[in-house]
C-alpha cells in the first residue's frame, strides 16, 4: 500500500496533494478539499443569566474578563513606547487598561509559545509540572481519511526542517520521535489539572471562552470539559481570519516561513460551539470574537461571569480587513501595514468590551486583565516589535517571554498603579480565584501567587523571587537580579545581570562562575520536580537572537536551538 501511495504521489499532486514517503511513512500535505467540512455561518445564542439581579453587582464577587493576544510584540502597544511601525498606530483601548489600572513591569509569559503559556496561565502551574513541554500540533486528518497514512504532526515538523535556507545552523528533525505513536488524545492539558474555569464555576461563575483553545481536544481537554460552560471558538492552533480570496481581506504572506506555507495551506476559517459541527463566523475573525463578548457580557449582566477571551490576533497569518488596512494609509510596507491593521482591530475589540461592560453598568466591579501569551515572533520577518528586547517567541530572552501586563478593576486598583519585580501567567490563576473566593487546590503545588496584596500596598518586595522557563534541553532560571540561559546548541551558559542590563546585551558568565553554579543547581532541582514530557519534541529549530527571520545571516551571530 505505502510503496503504491509512493509512486502515487506524483499523480495526485494535480489535485493539490503534496507528499513525502519514508520507509515506515507516507506523509502527505492535505489540501483544501480534505479539510473539515465547514456550515455555513449560524447565530449563536447565549445562555441567559436571570432577567434582574439577585444581588447588586457592588455587593457581589466582581465579573473577570481575561483578554488574551496572541504574539503581541512588547512593542506593538504604545502604552511600551513604540507602537506599530514607530509610532504610526496607537494603541488607545489597550493603553487605557494600563493608565487606568496596574501595569506590571517585569510580567513574563509561562513560556515563549502559544500552548505551554496558557497551560500556565490555566492551571496556574509550571506546564512541565503535568507534561505539557512543547506546543502541540494536530495529529490527524478528518476523520473519514485514512488515518494511519497521515501524521499532519509530522507532515508539519518535517516541512520545517526541510525548508532551504542559506544559513549554517539547520533544523533538526527527530526520526526516531517521529516514529513514537502519538494521537490528539495525548497532547493537552490532563483531564486530572483543575483549571481556573473549574474553580470560578464551582464559585457559582457563569465561564465562557471565546477564540484560540490550544490545550488539547482529546476526552477531557475540550474547554466545555475544562470548566467553561460555553466555548465558541478552535481547539488546535489558529484559524484564517477571512478566506484567503475574500473581498474585505487585504492578505500578506512570507515566503521565507515555512510555518506561513502551512498555515495558508491548512488553516480553516472556522469556529465551533460547546463542540459541535464546524461553521464559518459572519465577519472578520477578531471582530466576530469581539461581537460574541459584547453579547456574552450583554447575557450574563446580572450574574457573575468569567470570560475567558482568547484572540488569535496578530499570531499569522497575517490578514487584515480591507477597512483596517486602508486606514492607515502612512504605513508604506505592505506586510507592516498588514500586521499594524491586525492589532488596530485588537485594540478596537478591546474597546468595545470596555465600552460594553460601562453600558451595562459593570464596569466598576469587573476586573480585567489583559496580556499575550508570549512575545513577538521572529517569523513574520519584523525587525522592533519586541524592541528593546533581544530575542523573540520561541526564546527565553526577554522578546520571547517579557509581555504587556495589565489589570483593571474600578472598585480596586487605582489608576496608574506599576508592580516592579517579576510576576508570571500563572498568577493569573490565583489572583482571579482569589479575588472570586475560590479555594485553590490542596493537593498540588500551585504556583502562582495572588497579585491584589502588592496592587493595593498590603505586601511589598517582588511577588516572585525565581521564576523558570523549560524547552526540551533549553533551560532558562531568573533568581533576583540574575537571569541564567543553560543552551545545548550552542552549549554555553549565557548570564545577565537583569538590574544593571535588563535587555540582556552582556554575558557576564565568564565573571561570575559561583553564581552561574549556584543558579545551575536551581534548574537541576526545579527538573527534578517537572514530569516527562507527555509527548516528545519533533524538530529543534535555531532561531537568531538579534534579526528576524528573511534577513541575512551574520557572522557569529547568536542564536538558540528551540525544540518543539
Amino acid at each position: 500500500m505505502k510503496r503504491w501511495l509512493k509512486i502515487a504521489l506524483g499523480t495526485v499532486a494535480v489535485l493539490g496533494v503534496a507528499g513525502y514517503a519514508s520507509k515506515d511513512y507516507v506523509f502527505l500535505h492535505l489540501p483544501g478539499w480534505l479539510a473539515p467540512h465547514v456550515a455555513d455561518n449560524r447565530p449563536v445564542k447565549w445562555q441567559a443569566g436571570p432577567a434582574t439581579a439577585a444581588v447588586p453587582i457592588d455587593k457581589r464577587p466582581p465579573n473577570i474578563v481575561l483578554i488574551v493576544a496572541d504574539d503581541l510584540g512588547y512593542n506593538d502597544i504604545s502604552f511600551n513606547g513604540g507602537g506599530v511601525a514607530g509610532g504610526l498606530l496607537k494603541t488607545p483601548n489597550i493603553d487605557a487598561l494600563g493608565h487606568d489600572g496596574v501595569t506590571f513591569a517585569d510580567g513574563y509569559a509561562g513560556n515563549a509559545t502559544c500552548a505551554p503559556s496558557r497551560a500556565a496561565l490555566m492551571t496556574g502551574r509550571y506546564p512541565t509540572r503535568f507534561g505539557y513541554e512543547f506546543t502541540p500540533a494536530d495529529t490527524h486528518p478528518p476523520a473519514w481519511f485514512p488515518s494511519s497514512l497521515i501524521r499532519t504532526d509530522v507532515t508539519f515538523a518535517r516541512n520545517i526542517a526541510s525548508f532551504k535556507t542559506d544559513w549554517e545552523h539547520k533544523t533538526i528533525f527527530d526520526e526516531d520521535a517521529a516514529r513514537l505513536p502519538a494521537t490528539t488524545a495525548d497532547k493537552g492539558v490532563p483531564a486530572s489539572e483543575i483549571t481556573i474555569g473549574e474553580l470560578l464555576r464551582g464559585r457559582g461563575y457563569h465561564t465562557v471562552h471565546l477564540g484560540k483553545w490550544h490545550l488539547g481536544e482529546g476526552k477531557g481537554m475540550r474547554p466545555e470539559e475544562q470548566g467553561f460552560d460555553e466555548s465558541l471558538g478552535f481547539m488546535i492552533g489558529g484559524q484564517m481570519y477571512l478566506p484567503e480570496n475574500s473581498p474585505d481581506v487585504e492578505n500578506s504572506k512570507q515566503d521565507f516561513d515555512p510555518i506561513d506555507k502551512f498555515l495558508w495551506a491548512n488553516l480553516p476559517f472556522s469556529v465551533q460551539y460547546n463542540g459541535g459541527e464546524r461553521f464559518r463566523p459572519a465577519k472578520y475573525m477578531t471582530d466576530y470574537l469581539t461581537d460574541q463578548a459584547v453579547a456574552t457580557i450583554g447575557a450574563n449582566r446580572n450574574r457573575p461571569f468569567f470570560l475567558y477571551l482568547a484572540y488569535n490576533a496578530p499570531h499569522t497569518p497575517l490578514q487584515a480587513s480591507k477597512a483596517d488596512y486602508d486606514a492607515l494609509p502612512q504605513i508604506a510596507d505592505h506586510r507592516t501595514r498588514v500586521y499594524a491593521a491586525m492589532i488596530r482591530a485588537l485594540d478596537r475589540g478591546v474597546g468595545r468590551v470596555m465600552a460594553a461592560l460601562k453600558a451595562q453598568g459593570l464596569d466598576q466591579n469587573t476586573l480585567i486583565i489583559f496580556t499575550s501569551d508570549n512575545g513577538g515572533a521572529h517569523y513574520i520577518g519584523l525587525p522592533d516589535i519586541n524592541r528593546p528586547y533581544r530575542g523573540w517567541k520561541a526564546t527565553f530572552f526577554e522578546g520571547g517571554v517579557k509581555v504587556p501586563f495589565f489589570m483593571r478593576w474600578p472598585a480596586k486598583i487605582k489608576p496608574g498603579t506599576r508592580i516592579d519585580g517579576p510576576v508570571s501567567h500563572f498568577d493569573i490563576f490565583s489572583t482571579a480565584s482569589d479575588v472570586a473566593g475560590a479555594a485553590e487546590p490542596k493537593d498540588r503545588a500551585i504556583d502562582g501567587v495572588d497579585l491584589m496584596p502588592f496592587i493595593e500596598g498590603m505586601k511589598t518586595g517582588a511577588p516572585h523571587n525565581t521564576l523558570f522557563w523549560r524547552s526540551g534541553p533549553y533551560r532558562v532560571v531568573r533568581d533576583g537580579d540574575w537571569k541564567l540561559q543553560l543552551l545545548d546548541l550552542p552549549r554555553v551558559a549565557l548570564l545577565y545581570d537583569m538590574k544593571a542590563d535588563p535587555t540582556e546585551r552582556r554575558d557576564v558568565a565568564a565573571l561570575h562562575a559561583d553564581v552561574v553554579a549556584r543558579l545551575t543547581g536551581l534548574i537541576a532541582q526545579h527538573d527534578r520536580e517537572s514530569a516527562k514530557p507527555a509527548w516528545p519534541s519533533l524538530i529543534r529549530s535555531p532561531i537568531a537572537i538579534d534579526r528576524p527571520l528573511g534577513t541575512k545571516p551574520r557572522p557569529g551571530e547568536t542564536y538558540i536551538y528551540w525544540s518543539n
